[in-house]
């Protein structure tokens, strides 16, 4: 697959990992309608494609997302439009933003990287929470700047950060919309690993070239039951595990793992070998 340039991005492959990137430095990769409209088309890309085992986002320039359009924001409240300036308008819009991209990338069966240089701020930190694994540069920085301009955090991270950092963290960070750093990110558990930021897309590919060696039918299903256990009661989490697993035992995968596993060869996927 070649790459394709969208209005604000790029899409690559890198051996079966993808690379998603911001390219929208005048901005410092705001999370512009063209860039929320490039998500659109690169999930549509992805989604379902066997041959696209893991996925990167990233930004260039040194900066993963600034967030939301503020300008843009402090425009609509004099447009002439009165729908446009009216609440409904602003509800209907963010909601959609959920059901036609979002909820698509934090749900979608392939693991899911951010690698963040920079700043990841406001509706930027919120995208890096949908991923799965957070890998920072050492200059990297997280801020649910909302509160600055009097709006509340959006586009999901009311719902993922209580979950990553816990309840009374989250509170600090939304209401002192303070900057957190890629150290104290990392204590937090936000981000998995730091790296120099010249190493950390590498960094990010390799770890995407690891988790793609797994077997892709369960990691699909474990990584969506895993995001709804918060959710879920224990029995129907039982019920899910049930007939996931029964998908699951019917792979190639598991066929040929488990008679290498009765051969005693080596395991078609072992994540300690891998890392030697």
């Amino acid at each position: 697959m070649k790459s394709i340039s969208y209005r604000a991005s790029s899409f690559e492959m890198t051996g079966d990992v993808g690379v998603f990137t911001h390219r929208d430095p005048s901005s410092r990769n705001s999370l512009s309608e063209a860039l929320r409209g490039d998500y659109r088309e690169m999930l549509d890309l992805v989604d379902g494609n066997r041959s696209i085992r893991a996925l990167v986002i990233t930004g260039s320039g040194g900066s993963f997302s600034s967030g939301g359009d503020v300008k843009g924001m402090s425009a609509r409240t004099s447009c002439k439009d009165n729908y446009e300036r009216s609440p409904d308008y602003m509800r209907r819009h963010i909601s959609r933003q959920h059901y036609i991209w979002l909820d698509r990338l934090r749900s979608i069966e392939v693991p899911v990287i951010a690698a963040v240089d920079g700043p990841a701020y406001g509706a930027g930190f919120s995208l890096a929470l949908s991923a799965d694994f957070i890998l920072a540069s050492t200059r990297a920085t997280f801020c649910g700047s909302f509160a600055r301009v009097g709006a509340i955090p959006d586009l999901g991270a009311l719902y993922l950060l209580p979950r990553i950092v816990g309840l009374t963290r989250a509170k600090e960070i939304c209401m002192t919309a303070r900057r957190v750093e890629a150290e104290e990110a990392a204590r937090l558990g936000i981000v998995l690993e730091t790296h120099a930021p010249e190493s950390l897309l590498d960094r990010a590919i390799h770890l995407g070239k690891r988790l793609a060696q797994g077997p892709i039918e369960a990691m699909g299903m474990m990584k969506n039951s895993l995001n709804r256990s918060f959710e879920l009661d224990y029995r129907s989490m039982g019920e899910l595990e049930s007939a996931q697993q029964a998908v699951a035992l019917a792979s190639q995968f598991h066929i040929e793992a488990s008679a290498r596993f009765s051969r005693k060869d080596a395991a078609l996927y072992d994540w300690e070998r891998g890392s030697e």
